[in-house]
């Protein structure tokens, strides 16, 4: 979801290209930062600075779960007690400034087995956010399933167009070319943010903050 400076193109977060899929006068300001976690974004204090922004009516997209896997204790969530408690905070931050919390599961990584078959890498962080946001009541976009359904789709081969996937030489920025099944490219973010944005559609968001 993050944006990228110049020296990381063609890699591109989806936060980047949601305005080009969403009516003109919704303004779409873009705090994430690739790396972190749930847990990691608060203590470093970012969800405070966002808090201390968001006024009234405005929608908060929260999309974590790539880096709550990860095993190093300043990232590491558990999908069924603290990732959930973390993720509370943002949804309480939120509602406490008459704000609106939105949830959004981890992007798919592009992982095919031997059968061709897609590879679930996210575990239950994507179940254990869906499960929250029944419990307190917070849209939700499943973005998790909604890319597994494109990559899918595409096949293992058509999918790389999505990704940083790049020939030896074909990037000044990555000479040695780069294998990245992660991380999108100018196309993919553009395709995953016309996904959320049609979840939007589907939730009647922006036509809830209209007749509020």
């Amino acid at each position: 979801m993050a944006d990228y400076s110049a020296e990381s193109y063609p890699m591109q977060g989806w936060g980047n290209k949601l305005h080009l899929f969403i009516p003109g006068y919704a303004k779409v300001v873009n705090k994430a930062v690739n790396g972190r976690s749930s847990k990691s974004f608060i203590e470093e204090e970012r969800l405070k600075e966002i808090l201390e922004l968001i006024k009234p009516g405005n929608y908060l997209f929260i999309q974590f779960g790539h880096n709550d896997s990860k095993e190093d204790a300043k990232r590491h969530t558990s999908p069924w007690s603290t990732y959930p408690q973390y993720l509370r905070q943002y949804i309480d931050g939120a509602r406490a400034r008459g704000a609106h919390p939105v949830l959004i599961s981890p992007l798919c990584r592009r992982h095919f087995d031997a059968d061709g078959l897609l590879i679930n890498t996210h575990g239950d962080y994507p179940r254990a956010m869906e499960a929250l946001a029944v419990r307190e009541q917070v849209p939700f976009i499943d973005l998790c399933g909604r890319s597994a359904a494109a990559f899918k789709e595409m096949g293992d081969a058509k999918s790389k167009e999505w990704l940083t996937w790049l020939s030896p030489g074909e990037s000044p920025n990555y000479p040695e070319g780069l294998q990245d099944n992660t991380h999108l490219n100018e196309k993919g973010a553009e395709a995953v943010a016309r996904l959320i944005a049609d979840a939007i559609t589907k939730l009647n968001l922006l036509d809830k903050q209209l007749t509020s």
